[in-house]
């Protein structure tokens, strides 16, 4: 019987691990989103949870601990800009740029005074270390400090650099890249791209190692010292991941072979408590006889670093038009047709589900094309860069999305595909098919995720 009573205590005693580090210093505002849904889920599920992230929250829970790296200025606004995206004087598709740039916001993230801090402190102990891959391995460096399980978080489909942490690439002439514009089946020189863009990811890992070594150590060589912790390699640190939780789903999604240790969560973001929409959206959704097309960029990219003239004529084609037009933009703008309504912030998902949002206009990133398909909302897709193209893509070759290139000719593009979407029901029907699917599902993302993440503080994964 003591036997037994010990068992069972040994048990609950692993299995009760409620302190949980979640790693996502990214100052993008989707990538935020992500993370605090993170912090919000896993505070409803009782843990204990320290949250290392640009933007906190002013009236934290009881239980959330903040490492905030607010004060790091990465100065992406100024190179972000539709102006420069349309003159080709930036190119936001280059691996090795965008490498280069996420390892420096990382390597500021993990050198920051307060992490530092947090880092120097022994009392500091976690049961799971949650960190998000965007281009840098440097945040499972976390995981070998407190000598806990590490969770990947991929932010994007299943791609062949995350993949590769805990599986093996996939074969390229089946599996696009998260940078490729193209969907399979490949031509010939479709495949023959896709393996180049593998061997370019290759030579990114062997060009930067030391680099990143080099980072890893400066970083968390003090703190395991401090511990009496010998100093791994990082090549041996970035490959220890115990599972990867995936932004992904086969709704959104492909149908990709995946390893046991990849967990589909997509949606996990979405609250299913919507926040009521404000007294002036309401009036505006309840009494727009045609209905209303919502128009947002997303939070990257300003929409009010558009050239004044692609403004006007975004205006003008919208004045054409006999539905309702909410465009969240970042300032007002004078002299607006009667149909078109300007929010500098929008509830999206309010808006969405309101029964009448017939379209939703967006830059294709991955939160608002999954918001899309919960609620069955056609798109039309502006992508602007990273995996918006690919996106864009899948949802035109799932049939409830049409793709508009961004320059000066975009609105009248745009109201081509206005006018195509809407006057063909086939988009509605298969947003409202691709919804269903989504729902169709033994049980929420949420839930799914704190499944996992119980799982991996139990220690069944080793």
């Amino acid at each position: 019987m003591n036997k037994l009573l010990t068992y069972l205590y040994l048990i609950l005693h692993l299995c009760s691990a409620y302190k949980v580090l979640v790693v996502f210093p990214y100052p993008g505002k989707s990538h935020g989103i992500l993370g605090d849904a993170y912090v919000r889920l896993l505070l409803e599920a009782g843990y204990e949870v320290t949250y290392i992230t640009h933007a906190g929250y002013k009236t934290p829970h009881p239980k959330l601990q903040q490492v905030d790296v607010s004060s790091n200025k990465f100065g992406l606004e100024k190179s972000l800009d539709f102006k420069k995206l349309i003159a080709k004087e930036i190119n936001l598709l280059d691996m090795w740029t965008m490498h280069e740039v996420m390892h420096e916001i990382a390597q500021d993230a993990v050198m920051h005074e307060n992490v530092q801090k947090f880092l120097m402190e022994t009392t500091n102990e976690y049961d799971v270390v949650i960190g998000e891959w965007l281009y840098t391995e440097l945040y499972s460096g976390f995981a070998t400090v407190f000598k806990c399980p590490f969770i990947w978080s991929s932010s994007m489909e299943p791609h062949p650099m995350v993949m590769d942490l805990i599986d093996e690439i996939p074969n390229p002439a089946y599996n696009p890249d998260h940078l490729s514009p193209a969907v399979p089946p490949f031509s010939f020189m479709e495949r023959a791209t896709e393996l180049l863009r593998i061997i370019d990811y290759k030579m990114i890992r062997w060009f930067s190692a030391a680099k990143e070594e080099e980072t890893f150590k400066a970083a968390f060589g003090p703190a395991l010292a401090k511990r009496g912790i010998p100093l791994p390699t990082f090549q041996e640190v970035k490959y220890n991941g115990s599972l990867m939780l995936g932004n992904s789903h086969i709704s959104t999604g492909l149908p990709t072979r995946l390893p046991q240790n990849y967990i589909s969560i997509v949606g996990y973001h979405i609250n299913s408590k919507i926040t009521p929409l404000p007294d002036n959206l309401q009036k505006i959704m309840d009494t727009a006889q045609h209905g209303v097309i919502y128009f947002s960029m997303g939070t990257m990219m300003k929409s009010k670093t558009l050239p004044d003239e692609l403004k006007r004529d975004f205006l003008n084609m919208f004045s054409k038009l006999k539905q309702t037009v909410i465009w969240k933009f970042e300032e007002n703008l004078p002299n607006l047709p009667k149909n078109v309504h300007i929010v500098q912030w929008a509830p999206q998902q309010s808006i969405l589900e309101h029964p009448n949002c017939v379209l939703f206009v967006t830059h294709g990133g991955l939160l608002s094309t999954t918001e899309s398909i919960y609620y069955g909302v056609p798109i039309i897709g502006i992508p602007l860069f990273a995996d918006q193209f690919l996106n864009i893509q899948r949802y035109v070759t799932k049939g409830f999305a049409k793709k508009v290139d961004i320059g000066y000719d975009t609105p009248a593009k745009l109201k081509e595909a206005i006018d195509e979407i809407l006057a063909d029901p086939k988009y509605k029907k298969k947003a409202k098919e691709l919804s269903i699917i989504y729902h169709h599902r033994t049980v929420t993302p949420g839930a799914e995720l704190i499944h996992w993440v119980e799982h991996s503080t139990c220690g069944a994964l080793g």
